[in-house]
């Protein structure tokens, strides 16, 4: 690999300035959970919502005035396509980004806000790619890569740097994988700066290619590709650049499910304040799971790639996990048909302390029998002990109980 620390210090010097110097925040949550001190890289935090920001300008400063002229392409999962668009427009240039057609609807309209033209082309980064590669050749723009330009990955590396500097103590570094450019740049600046530090890779189990692409020691396209949360990290084949460097320097790759990325999107909003994205949840995903391999005097710091996600997709994680974790319960119940039933129910619900959140009366839908309806209600309690307990009151108050969505991740 011909990027090396040089080349990264040398992207810092261009970069600064103009990324932010995302803090390193502690976790003492997950510091408890694991046994071990943990720290968070929030480059949720920074311009554009990501890191993609740092390896974009690193490579667009480099350009000469011809190829600033040309103007740049660049295709993307949606991150990148933010890194690139605000790189542009801090040199003055114009920018054309193609997103794939299910792109999250906010990485769209902030790409476009940046000042690029966006098109939608494809249902897979990968066929992003292949589109763009043919508006390049037509229009003669110059290409700014995700992930196979060591450019791009040098001012990846600018997170290894920042995170050595600033806990020397750190043992180990988890890093989320698309592409393999971040986790490339870091693995390359911290494996030089750490003495002894290890490094983890995370993929979503949905999109995971490096694992086969290590097997096989060349990259290899992923036959099946299966939706995940984690849009950001769903590439359907490393790259070559940066699978030589997975290969040598980063020390175990690990997989998570959609399940486990989501805890990992809630933990991160309920415990450190931040909004992060599936794919820069998969660390603290990984870590939650307990498939990162730790000691008891490791200092763990899991690198949080980013926060681009829909309003309306957190809504849903949120929701889906407070249930599995108890936190929101769904009971049914089959009432006379008869006025005043319903506030009787509820009135019971209210002595055990419960919070309604939802109430809706189902007849026809639930096959009810004639002269009965039945209540559904989705309610906040404390934790799975008061929904148990929820549950008893109105069973004790002769009500027939059914209870969804039961069960803990």
């Amino acid at each position: 690999m011909s990027v090396e620390l040089s080349d990264i210090l040398n992207a810092r010097k261009l970069v600064e300035g103009v990324i932010h110097l995302t803090p390193i925040v502690p976790d003492v949550k997950l510091s408890n959970q694991l046994g071990c001190t943990s720290f968070l890289k929030a480059e949720c935090l920074q311009r554009g919502g990501s890191f993609k920001v740092r390896g974009a300008y690193n490579k667009i400063s480099r350009l000469s005035e011809e190829e600033k002229k040309r103007g740049v392409i660049a295709a993307s999962a949606g991150n990148h396509a933010q890194g690139v668009a605000l790189a542009a427009k801090l040199h003055g240039i114009k920018s054309t980004i193609v997103l794939p057609d299910f792109a999250p609807l906010t990485k769209v309209v902030a790409t476009r806000a940046l000042g690029a033209e966006v098109i939608l082309k494809g249902s897979t980064f990968d066929e992003a790619v292949a589109y763009s590669r043919e508006l390049q050749a037509k229009h003669g723009y110059t290409y700014v890569h995700a992930f196979e330009d060591e450019l791009v990955i040098a001012g990846q590396g600018t997170i290894g740097l920042e995170i050595a500097e600033a806990h020397p103590e750190v043992t180990v570094i988890v890093v989320p994988i698309g592409g393999g450019g971040i986790i490339s740049g870091i693995a390359i600046a911290a494996k030089s700066l750490l003495k002894n530090v290890r490094i983890y890779g995370v993929q979503a189990a949905n999109v995971s290619a490096v694992k086969g692409s290590l097997a096989a020691g060349h990259p290899v396209e992923l036959a099946v590709y299966q939706p995940t949360i984690a849009d950001g990290i769903a590439i359907k084949r490393p790259g070559e650049l940066t699978l030589p460097v997975i290969s040598e320097l980063v020390d175990e790759v690990l997989e998570v499910s959609e399940e486990e990325i989501a805890m990992g999107i809630y933990h991160c909003v309920q415990n450190v304040h931040l909004v992060v994205e599936g794919a820069g949840a998969a660390g603290v995903a990984a870590l939650i799971a307990g498939k990162v391999p730790l000691k008891s005097d490791d200092v763990v710091c899991s690198v949080l790639c980013g926060g681009n996600i829909d309003a309306n997709l957190l809504a849903r994680i949120l929701e889906q996990v407070m249930v599995r974790q108890g936190r929101y319960v769904i009971l049914k119940v089959l009432v006379l048909d008869r006025p005043g039933m319903l506030a009787g129910v509820l009135a019971h619900v209210a002595e055990t302390g419960a919070n309604v959140i939802e109430v809706y009366h189902q007849r026809a839908i639930w096959l009810a029998p004639l002269g009965r309806v039945g209540i559904e209600m989705i309610l906040e309690v404390r934790d799975e002990s008061h929904a148990q307990d929820v549950r008893s009151h109105l069973e004790k108050c002769g009500y027939q109980v059914e209870r969804q969505g039961q069960g803990q991740w």
